[in-house]
């Protein structure tokens, strides 16, 4: 009889064989939680989502977290095969294959209670400025407005920080990411902030492939077939339950 192991090294020696892979993809994320943080069960939402997905396609995996900036270097310098968890953007899109969205972010505003900051066209924030974390694509307009006074910061945590001690009229998030941070490190921070009714925009999450990856675009095709069939059988939405999370 087999050992237990022993079934476990074939399972994924098939795995690897079908996809047509000698070695795990290698999967690449940073410091986002609720979606990527090795510290959350199962690394995060997006992390178990992607490693699920991709497992039940026939990929096995092994993920790494590194700071934003070097995901995308670590990508294009050939270091890791897979970015779980990337906002389209053009540039990407030169040396990655984006998947399709796998869950909705939408970004909202977020200034101090009762400042009367008004938000309809970006205009309408040429004389406020706004924490945006170093390397983050957040929406095309936005992003390429300059005259937009955008005040980096490493992170939404820091960005709040600011924003309540009044060094920063608003700060811009993910209203998950948002949520999580605010009911954990900055829940007493939360009370003196509320958030722009109107959102900035709804990016879809997608994973970033490799280009120069010889199996780049099969990948991405097996990612979004299975996506969608575990969207019909009901396992998409078990992992967001499993997270606390409602499920788009």
């Amino acid at each position: 009889m087999y050992s237990a192991r022993m079934v476990l090294w074939l399972v994924l020696s098939f795995g690897w064989a079908s996809a047509g892979l000698a070695e795990p993809l290698r999967l690449v994320g940073d410091v986002w939680p609720p979606f990527t943080d090795v510290s959350l069960p199962s690394g995060g939402l997006a992390k178990e989502l992607v490693v699920t997905v991709l497992q039940r396609a026939g990929y096995a995996s092994e993920y790494v977290q590194v700071p934003w900036a070097r995901v995308l270097r670590g990508l294009r310098a050939d270091d890791y095969d897979v970015v779980v968890s990337a906002w389209y953007d053009p540039e990407r899109a030169e040396y990655g294959l984006f998947s399709d969205p796998y869950l909705i972010n939408r970004l909202r505003f977020f200034q101090r209670r009762e400042a009367g900051i008004h938000f309809e066209r970006l205009p309408d924030l040429y004389t406020y400025s706004i924490a945006v974390v170093r390397g983050y694509a957040y929406e095309q307009a936005f992003d390429r407005d300059t005259q937009l006074l955008k005040v980096p910061v490493v992170d939404f945590a820091m960005a709040v920080r600011m924003l309540a001690a009044g060094r920063l009229d608003l700060a811009v998030e993910d209203e998950r990411v948002a949520q999580y941070h605010l009911q954990r490190e900055l829940k007493g921070l939360g009370e003196l902030l509320e958030p722009l009714p109107h959102p900035l925009s709804e990016n879809g999450l997608h994973i970033l492939v490799r280009r120069d990856h010889p199996q780049a675009q099969r990948i991405v095709e097996d990612f979004n077939r299975t996506l969608k069939d575990m969207r019909a059988d009901g396992s998409y939405a078990a992992i967001f339950k499993r997270h606390g999370l409602a499920s788009d």
